[in-house]
């Protein structure tokens, strides 16, 4: 791109990644105290916005007179209005895989810290109570079943991890099958419920969309085994939370949570569920902040922009169509001149034929080159006809 390439960070990110931008050429404004109200004002002509918590609204892609790229510094983009983005033709990004071992390592602490009741322990010593008789009585994870719900990178993660605790692992989501679960060396449940009833852990590892939303509800805590141990790290809307606090009160669940319903969106924020927090094993959704972490998402952020700059195109991008089919493709090689393809395209125009993807390829000599063309459907054989015709196409293949 040759025009100075504007970027909004609205988060906290490290000073590196602030000088490797701009070492892009690009003009880096770094606000991170931004947030979901403030941000409309301040997207003002920036071509590329990077968030980490901070929501971004419709209300801030609609400010933006230049936008084109959202990064989200992490994985999931349930905080980015993805409709309103794609209908406006601006990218969305992600660093997916970035942050599993910090997330995964967290769970597994999570799962140890309910099961020894080590925060519960630790507040009694720090209020000077010797509670040996009452935190002597853990059941320990050797030989227990961790139910996985999810079984994405993270959820494949804690996977590893509790089988070297010499767990047994089963494992549910959408897309696993038996065999899948078999080349994993995970036991395969067939639905949630039969999960639910198996496991005397569950940890849940689900992206949030309108598919999961409290899909963990009434009916899954209802399946459980007394006293099971449930974690959650992905996020707060997939657990109806109204019943996990019953399941907690009458089958006795020890809680281990990272992620809430309606939690703060910063860094620093009054907590509303202080009742929720007196029941649980809690923190406060910090499972993809490590050091490690942090580094690994940074270079990925920089590799988005990058290739954006470069190419136009950025990596991780989750807010476009699936690949047209090959039912609808034409190909044609032609002699590289000025004018070749835009008399194709107006044909395909005059036909009232949509083009869907479109790539242009230059052989080394200059002479010649190759356009693959994705279309709604399939031009008539008068086009096809007429290209052949044209003394600057070698060949319409379709």
């Amino acid at each position: 791109m040759r025009e100075i390439m504007k970027i909004l960070v609205a988060d906290k990110v490290s000073d590196e990644l602030i000088a490797r931008l701009t070492a892009l050429g690009a003009e880096v404004i770094y606000s991170p105290d931004l947030n979901a109200d403030s941000l409309p004002d301040a997207i003002g002509n920036a071509l590329v916005l990077i968030v980490r918590s901070t929501r971004v609204t419709e209300k801030t892609i609609t400010a933006g007179t230049h936008l084109s790229l959202i990064v989200r510094a992490g994985a999931g983009v349930n905080t980015i209005d993805l409709e309103t983005a794609s209908n406006l033709g601006i990218y969305v990004a992600n660093c997916p895989g970035m942050n599993t071992d910090a997330v995964a390592e967290l769970v597994i602490g999570l799962l140890i810290s309910v099961d020894r009741g080590i925060t519960d322990a630790t507040h009694a010593l720090r209020c000077g109570q010797w509670q040996k008789k009452r935190f002597g009585k853990a059941k320990g994870l050797k030989g227990r079943t961790l139910g996985i719900v999810g079984t994405g990178k993270i959820g494949l993660a804690v996977a590893k991890r509790a089988k070297a605790l010499e767990m047994q692992v089963l494992a549910w989501s959408r897309s696993l099958t038996p065999e899948r679960a078999e080349e994993l060396g995970i036991e395969y449940a067939a639905t949630l419920k039969e999960l639910a009833e198996k496991a005397d852990a569950v940890t849940v590892h689900l992206a949030s969309n309108k598919d999961t939303n409290k899909l963990i509800n009434k009916e899954f805590f209802e399946s459980l085994k007394p006293e099971v141990i449930f974690l959650n790290a992905s996020r707060g809307d997939i657990i109806d939370h109204e019943a996990l606090v019953k399941a907690i009160s009458t089958k006795g669940l020890r809680v281990g949570l990272d992620v809430y319903e309606d939690e703060p969106a910063g860094g620093e924020a009054p907590f509303e569920q202080k009742d929720l927090a007196s029941l649980v094993t809690c923190t406060p959704h910090i499972g993809a902040s490590t050091d490690q972490a942090t580094e690994a998402i940074a270079n990925e952020v920089f590799n988005i922009v990058q290739s954006f700059a470069r190419k136009g195109q950025p990596v991780n991008v989750v807010n476009l169509r699936e690949p047209a089919t090959d039912e609808n493709k034409m190909i044609i090689r032609h002699f590289n001149h000025v004018g070749v393809l835009a008399r194709v395209l107006t044909m395909l125009r005059d036909e009232d034929i949509n083009i869907e993807e479109m790539q242009n390829a230059v052989f080394k000599t200059n002479k010649a080159a190759c356009c693959t063309l994705s279309l709604d459907r399939l031009p008539s054989d008068a086009v096809i006809q007429a290209l052949n015709e044209d003394g600057d196409v070698i060949e319409v293949l379709k």
